[in-house]
Protein backbone atom coordinates (compact mmCIF):
# COMPACT_ATOMS: atom_id res chain seq x y z
CA UNK A 1 0.00 0.00 0.00
CA UNK A 2 1.21 3.28 -0.97
CA UNK A 3 2.19 5.96 1.83
CA UNK A 4 0.14 9.20 2.04
CA UNK A 5 2.70 10.70 4.21
CA UNK A 6 5.10 9.42 6.66
CA UNK A 7 8.12 10.75 8.94
CA UNK A 8 11.57 10.72 8.39
CA UNK A 9 14.57 12.48 10.02
CA UNK A 10 14.88 14.88 6.98
CA UNK A 11 11.38 16.11 7.68
CA UNK A 12 7.54 14.89 6.97
CA UNK A 13 7.02 13.20 3.39
CA UNK A 14 3.95 13.30 1.83
CA UNK A 15 2.69 12.32 -1.46
CA UNK A 16 1.77 15.53 -3.68
CA UNK A 17 -1.99 14.93 -4.43
CA UNK A 18 -2.17 17.72 -6.65
CA UNK A 19 0.03 16.58 -9.37
CA UNK A 20 -1.80 13.43 -9.43
CA UNK A 21 -3.33 10.92 -11.28
CA UNK A 22 -0.16 12.30 -13.91
CA UNK A 23 2.66 12.48 -11.37
CA UNK A 24 3.49 10.68 -8.67
CA UNK A 25 6.02 13.04 -6.84
CA UNK A 26 6.51 12.87 -2.93
CA UNK A 27 7.52 16.22 -1.28
CA UNK A 28 9.38 16.71 1.91
CA UNK A 29 8.69 19.40 4.27
CA UNK A 30 11.73 20.56 6.99
CA UNK A 31 9.97 23.01 8.33
CA UNK A 32 6.44 23.46 10.17
CA UNK A 33 5.55 26.47 8.01
CA UNK A 34 5.87 24.46 5.10
CA UNK A 35 3.45 21.38 6.02
CA UNK A 36 1.03 24.24 7.24
CA UNK A 37 1.15 25.39 3.59
CA UNK A 38 0.85 21.73 2.26
CA UNK A 39 -2.40 21.57 3.91
CA UNK A 40 -3.74 24.52 3.20
CA UNK A 41 -3.04 24.05 -0.66
CA UNK A 42 -4.13 20.46 -0.50
CA UNK A 43 -0.96 19.45 -1.33
CA UNK A 44 -2.59 16.67 1.23
CA UNK A 45 -6.62 16.43 2.45
CA UNK A 46 -9.07 14.68 4.11
CA UNK A 47 -9.70 15.16 7.42
CA UNK A 48 -7.72 12.07 9.07
CA UNK A 49 -4.82 12.94 7.03
CA UNK A 50 -4.91 16.72 7.95
CA UNK A 51 -4.87 15.50 11.49
CA UNK A 52 -2.08 13.39 10.92
CA UNK A 53 -0.25 15.96 9.31
CA UNK A 54 -0.85 18.39 11.93
CA UNK A 55 0.45 16.62 14.53
CA UNK A 56 3.76 15.78 12.20
CA UNK A 57 4.45 19.55 11.30
CA UNK A 58 3.68 20.16 15.16
CA UNK A 59 6.34 17.43 15.94
CA UNK A 60 8.34 18.87 13.34
CA UNK A 61 8.41 22.10 14.60
CA UNK A 62 9.03 21.27 18.72
CA UNK A 63 12.51 19.37 17.27
CA UNK A 64 13.22 22.70 15.58
CA UNK A 65 12.33 24.64 18.78
CA UNK A 66 14.27 22.18 21.08
CA UNK A 67 17.37 22.71 18.59
CA UNK A 68 17.06 26.71 18.47
CA UNK A 69 16.42 26.72 22.69
CA UNK A 70 19.95 24.27 22.94
CA UNK A 71 21.51 26.30 20.65
CA UNK A 72 20.45 29.55 23.10
CA UNK A 73 21.19 28.26 25.66
CA UNK A 74 22.66 25.11 26.32
CA UNK A 75 22.02 24.75 30.44
CA UNK A 76 18.39 25.96 29.74
CA UNK A 77 15.23 23.95 30.97
CA UNK A 78 11.44 23.92 29.82
CA UNK A 79 10.59 26.40 32.46
CA UNK A 80 11.28 29.67 30.93
CA UNK A 81 8.29 29.70 28.82
CA UNK A 82 9.60 30.20 24.93
CA UNK A 83 9.32 26.91 24.11
CA UNK A 84 5.60 26.75 25.05
CA UNK A 85 4.93 29.91 23.63
CA UNK A 86 6.44 29.29 20.67
CA UNK A 87 4.98 25.82 20.31
CA UNK A 88 0.98 27.70 20.83
CA UNK A 89 1.74 30.11 18.03
CA UNK A 90 2.71 27.03 15.84
CA UNK A 91 -0.78 25.22 17.18
CA UNK A 92 -2.42 28.91 16.40
CA UNK A 93 -1.02 28.71 12.52
CA UNK A 94 -1.91 24.89 11.96
CA UNK A 95 -5.42 25.22 13.29
CA UNK A 96 -5.99 28.38 10.91
CA UNK A 97 -5.47 25.77 7.92
CA UNK A 98 -8.31 24.27 7.24
CA UNK A 99 -11.70 25.19 9.30
CA UNK A 100 -14.03 21.92 8.98
CA UNK A 101 -12.15 19.08 8.97
CA UNK A 102 -12.42 18.42 12.99
CA UNK A 103 -9.64 15.73 13.20
CA UNK A 104 -7.67 19.30 12.64
CA UNK A 105 -8.55 20.12 15.91
CA UNK A 106 -8.43 17.08 17.87
CA UNK A 107 -4.98 16.32 16.53
CA UNK A 108 -3.32 19.84 17.70
CA UNK A 109 -5.31 19.27 21.31
CA UNK A 110 -3.91 15.94 21.31
CA UNK A 111 -0.39 16.96 20.81
CA UNK A 112 -1.01 20.28 23.32
CA UNK A 113 -2.08 17.85 26.00
CA UNK A 114 1.28 15.69 25.30
CA UNK A 115 3.44 18.41 25.20
CA UNK A 116 1.78 19.47 28.11
CA UNK A 117 2.46 16.50 30.32
CA UNK A 118 5.97 15.90 29.07
CA UNK A 119 6.45 19.60 30.06
CA UNK A 120 5.79 18.68 33.97
CA UNK A 121 7.93 15.73 34.24
CA UNK A 122 11.01 16.46 36.22
CA UNK A 123 13.99 17.78 34.84
CA UNK A 124 11.63 17.75 31.46
CA UNK A 125 13.83 19.87 28.44
CA UNK A 126 12.70 20.80 25.32
CA UNK A 127 14.24 17.75 23.84
CA UNK A 128 12.81 15.40 26.05
CA UNK A 129 9.22 17.36 24.79
CA UNK A 130 10.26 17.04 21.43
CA UNK A 131 10.97 13.76 21.30
CA UNK A 132 7.55 12.97 23.19
CA UNK A 133 5.77 14.59 20.13
CA UNK A 134 7.62 12.69 17.45
CA UNK A 135 6.45 9.71 19.02
CA UNK A 136 3.12 10.87 19.06
CA UNK A 137 2.61 12.07 15.90
CA UNK A 138 3.97 8.41 14.80
CA UNK A 139 1.83 6.71 16.54
CA UNK A 140 -1.16 8.86 15.75
CA UNK A 141 -0.47 7.70 11.97
CA UNK A 142 -0.42 4.11 13.08
CA UNK A 143 -3.77 4.52 14.59
CA UNK A 144 -5.17 6.52 12.00
CA UNK A 145 -4.10 3.38 9.52
CA UNK A 146 -5.60 0.84 12.14
CA UNK A 147 -9.01 2.59 12.57
CA UNK A 148 -9.42 2.38 8.81
CA UNK A 149 -9.22 -1.20 8.77
CA UNK A 150 -11.40 -1.24 11.53
CA UNK A 151 -13.84 0.52 9.14
CA UNK A 152 -13.86 -1.49 6.70
CA UNK A 153 -14.52 -4.87 8.84
CA UNK A 154 -17.46 -2.97 9.98
CA UNK A 155 -18.95 -1.98 7.21
CA UNK A 156 -17.91 -4.92 4.85
CA UNK A 157 -21.28 -6.73 5.99
CA UNK A 158 -23.48 -3.97 4.40
CA UNK A 159 -21.97 -4.39 1.06
CA UNK A 160 -24.08 -7.06 -1.22
CA UNK A 161 -21.86 -9.48 -3.50
CA UNK A 162 -21.34 -8.04 -7.00
CA UNK A 163 -22.02 -4.54 -5.98
CA UNK A 164 -22.22 -1.32 -7.88
CA UNK A 165 -20.62 1.61 -5.35
CA UNK A 166 -21.43 5.30 -5.71
CA UNK A 167 -18.92 7.50 -4.10
CA UNK A 168 -18.34 11.56 -3.89
CA UNK A 169 -15.06 12.75 -3.66
CA UNK A 170 -11.82 10.84 -2.12
CA UNK A 171 -11.80 8.96 1.22
CA UNK A 172 -9.43 6.58 0.25
CA UNK A 173 -5.88 5.59 1.22
CA UNK A 174 -5.25 9.40 0.09
CA UNK A 175 -7.47 10.98 2.74
CA UNK A 176 -6.14 9.22 5.30
CA UNK A 177 -2.81 7.73 6.80
CA UNK A 178 -3.43 4.48 4.44
CA UNK A 179 -6.35 2.51 3.44
CA UNK A 180 -9.41 4.58 3.84
CA UNK A 181 -12.62 5.52 4.97
CA UNK A 182 -14.98 5.64 2.86
CA UNK A 183 -12.98 3.12 0.18
CA UNK A 184 -11.68 1.06 3.37
CA UNK A 185 -15.08 0.05 3.03
CA UNK A 186 -14.85 -0.72 -0.80
CA UNK A 187 -11.22 -2.26 -0.40
CA UNK A 188 -12.94 -4.82 2.84
CA UNK A 189 -15.37 -5.86 0.29
CA UNK A 190 -13.01 -6.42 -2.37
CA UNK A 191 -10.67 -8.70 0.14
CA UNK A 192 -13.76 -10.57 0.97
CA UNK A 193 -13.97 -11.52 -2.49
CA UNK A 194 -17.61 -9.44 -3.47
CA UNK A 195 -16.71 -8.46 -6.81
CA UNK A 196 -17.60 -4.91 -6.33
CA UNK A 197 -17.06 -2.13 -8.28
CA UNK A 198 -17.25 1.40 -7.84
CA UNK A 199 -18.84 4.37 -9.87
CA UNK A 200 -17.03 7.56 -8.84
CA UNK A 201 -18.23 11.08 -8.97
CA UNK A 202 -15.41 13.55 -10.49
CA UNK A 203 -16.05 16.01 -8.04
CA UNK A 204 -15.99 19.17 -9.10
CA UNK A 205 -14.15 21.70 -8.75
CA UNK A 206 -11.12 19.74 -6.99
CA UNK A 207 -11.78 16.74 -9.01
CA UNK A 208 -10.59 14.29 -6.05
CA UNK A 209 -13.03 11.89 -7.57
CA UNK A 210 -11.48 11.84 -11.06
CA UNK A 211 -8.01 12.29 -9.93
CA UNK A 212 -7.87 10.39 -6.80
CA UNK A 213 -10.19 8.03 -6.03
CA UNK A 214 -9.77 6.57 -9.67
CA UNK A 215 -6.18 6.50 -9.43
CA UNK A 216 -6.29 4.04 -6.06
CA UNK A 217 -8.65 1.96 -6.92
CA UNK A 218 -7.02 1.05 -10.03
CA UNK A 219 -3.64 0.87 -8.19
CA UNK A 220 -5.78 -2.21 -5.97
CA UNK A 221 -6.90 -3.18 -8.98
CA UNK A 222 -10.61 -2.89 -8.05
CA UNK A 223 -12.61 -1.72 -11.17
CA UNK A 224 -13.67 1.94 -11.53
CA UNK A 225 -15.55 4.32 -13.56
CA UNK A 226 -15.78 7.77 -13.29
CA UNK A 227 -19.16 9.77 -13.98
CA UNK A 228 -19.65 13.65 -13.61
CA UNK A 229 -21.24 14.74 -10.68
CA UNK A 230 -24.24 15.67 -12.35
CA UNK A 231 -24.76 12.27 -13.65
CA UNK A 232 -25.24 10.31 -10.38
CA UNK A 233 -29.23 10.85 -10.07
CA UNK A 234 -29.31 9.39 -13.85
CA UNK A 235 -28.00 6.11 -12.64
CA UNK A 236 -29.41 6.01 -9.14
CA UNK A 237 -33.06 6.18 -10.90
CA UNK A 238 -32.15 3.29 -13.31
CA UNK A 239 -31.39 1.09 -10.23
CA UNK A 240 -27.84 0.65 -11.28
CA UNK A 241 -26.45 1.89 -8.25
CA UNK A 242 -26.43 -0.87 -5.01
CA UNK A 243 -25.15 1.42 -2.50
CA UNK A 244 -23.60 4.88 -2.14
CA UNK A 245 -20.33 5.18 0.85
CA UNK A 246 -18.74 8.88 1.21
CA UNK A 247 -16.29 10.20 4.14
CA UNK A 248 -16.56 12.83 6.37
CA UNK A 249 -15.32 16.44 7.36
CA UNK A 250 -17.39 16.51 10.40
CA UNK A 251 -19.96 15.13 12.08
CA UNK A 252 -22.45 16.79 14.64
CA UNK A 253 -23.56 15.38 17.93
CA UNK A 254 -27.27 14.73 16.12
CA UNK A 255 -25.76 12.80 12.96
CA UNK A 256 -25.52 15.76 10.69
CA UNK A 257 -22.67 15.09 8.32
CA UNK A 258 -20.35 17.79 6.71
CA UNK A 259 -18.63 16.49 3.43
CA UNK A 260 -17.22 17.47 0.28
CA UNK A 261 -19.36 19.94 -1.85
CA UNK A 262 -22.13 17.93 -3.76
CA UNK A 263 -22.59 15.05 -1.09
CA UNK A 264 -25.89 16.63 0.11
CA UNK A 265 -27.62 16.15 -3.47
CA UNK A 266 -26.31 12.34 -3.87
CA UNK A 267 -28.10 11.78 -0.11
CA UNK A 268 -31.37 13.16 -1.37
CA UNK A 269 -31.50 11.55 -4.48
CA UNK A 270 -30.16 8.06 -2.79
CA UNK A 271 -33.06 8.50 -0.47
CA UNK A 272 -35.35 9.20 -3.18
CA UNK A 273 -34.45 6.36 -5.37
CA UNK A 274 -34.82 3.71 -2.26
CA UNK A 275 -30.93 3.29 -2.35
CA UNK A 276 -28.83 3.32 1.30
CA UNK A 277 -26.15 6.13 1.85
CA UNK A 278 -23.89 5.72 3.96
CA UNK A 279 -21.18 7.64 5.77
CA UNK A 280 -17.52 6.41 6.80
CA UNK A 281 -15.37 7.67 9.33
CA UNK A 282 -13.32 7.02 12.72
CA UNK A 283 -15.05 8.62 15.77
CA UNK A 284 -12.68 11.41 15.70
CA UNK A 285 -14.39 13.01 13.43
CA UNK A 286 -17.48 13.31 15.12
CA UNK A 287 -17.72 16.70 17.27
CA UNK A 288 -19.79 15.89 20.12
CA UNK A 289 -19.23 19.98 21.25
CA UNK A 290 -21.30 20.85 18.05
CA UNK A 291 -25.29 19.66 18.20
CA UNK A 292 -26.00 20.01 14.59
CA UNK A 293 -24.59 20.78 11.37
CA UNK A 294 -26.24 24.24 11.48
CA UNK A 295 -23.23 24.74 13.84
CA UNK A 296 -20.39 23.69 11.40
CA UNK A 297 -18.07 26.28 9.63
CA UNK A 298 -18.38 25.42 6.28
CA UNK A 299 -14.40 26.47 4.31
CA UNK A 300 -15.04 29.06 1.58
CA UNK A 301 -11.84 28.81 -1.02
CA UNK A 302 -10.31 30.94 -3.73
CA UNK A 303 -12.71 31.31 -6.76
CA UNK A 304 -9.86 30.24 -8.85
CA UNK A 305 -10.93 26.50 -8.11
CA UNK A 306 -13.53 27.10 -9.89
CA UNK A 307 -12.65 29.65 -12.87
CA UNK A 308 -9.94 28.00 -13.73
CA UNK A 309 -9.46 23.88 -14.79
CA UNK A 310 -5.92 22.67 -15.27
CA UNK A 311 -5.03 26.30 -15.72
CA UNK A 312 -6.99 27.28 -18.38
CA UNK A 313 -9.77 29.74 -18.02
CA UNK A 314 -13.60 28.29 -18.07
CA UNK A 315 -15.99 30.53 -16.42
CA UNK A 316 -16.60 33.76 -18.72
CA UNK A 317 -14.55 36.92 -16.84
CA UNK A 318 -16.36 38.73 -14.58
CA UNK A 319 -18.95 36.42 -13.73
CA UNK A 320 -19.38 36.23 -9.54
CA UNK A 321 -17.99 32.63 -8.41
CA UNK A 322 -19.15 30.98 -5.27
CA UNK A 323 -16.60 28.11 -3.74
CA UNK A 324 -17.74 26.14 -0.40
CA UNK A 325 -15.68 23.43 0.09
CA UNK A 326 -18.31 21.58 1.86
CA UNK A 327 -22.09 20.79 2.58
CA UNK A 328 -24.18 19.71 5.20
CA UNK A 329 -26.46 16.66 4.99
CA UNK A 330 -29.30 16.48 7.20
CA UNK A 331 -29.13 12.82 9.42
CA UNK A 332 -32.64 12.03 8.02
CA UNK A 333 -30.67 11.00 4.47
CA UNK A 334 -27.66 9.14 5.94
CA UNK A 335 -28.58 5.67 6.38
CA UNK A 336 -25.97 4.24 8.60
CA UNK A 337 -22.40 6.05 10.08
CA UNK A 338 -19.84 3.60 10.11
CA UNK A 339 -17.23 4.47 12.59
CA UNK A 340 -14.05 2.39 13.85
CA UNK A 341 -16.09 1.82 17.04
CA UNK A 342 -19.14 0.45 15.61
CA UNK A 343 -22.09 1.39 12.94
CA UNK A 344 -24.23 3.69 14.27
CA UNK A 345 -27.67 4.02 13.09
CA UNK A 346 -30.87 6.30 13.60
CA UNK A 347 -31.71 8.19 16.27
CA UNK A 348 -28.03 9.48 15.88
CA UNK A 349 -27.76 10.91 19.22
CA UNK A 350 -28.90 7.84 20.90
CA UNK A 351 -26.23 5.64 18.87
CA UNK A 352 -23.45 8.13 18.92
CA UNK A 353 -23.60 8.43 22.70
CA UNK A 354 -23.44 4.50 22.88
CA UNK A 355 -20.53 3.92 20.75
CA UNK A 356 -18.79 7.17 22.87
CA UNK A 357 -15.55 5.95 24.76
Amino acid sequence: MFETIAWTDAGVVMLDQRRLPGEEIYNTYARPEEVADAIRTMVIRGAPAIGVAAAMGLALGARKLAREHRAADAGASAGDGSFEREFARLCDLFAATRPTAVNLFWAIERMKRVAAQAAAEPGADPRAIAKRLEDEAVRMKEEDVASCRAIGRYGEPLVPRGALILTHCNAGALATAGYGTALGVVRAAHEAGKNVRVLADETRPFLQGARLTAWELLKDSIEATVITDGMAGHFLRKGEISLAVVGADRIAANGDVANKIGTYQVAVLARENGVPFYVAAPFSTIDLAIPDGDHIPIEERSPDEVTHLAGARVVAAGAGVRNPAFDVTPNRYVTAIITDRGVARPPYTDSIRALAP
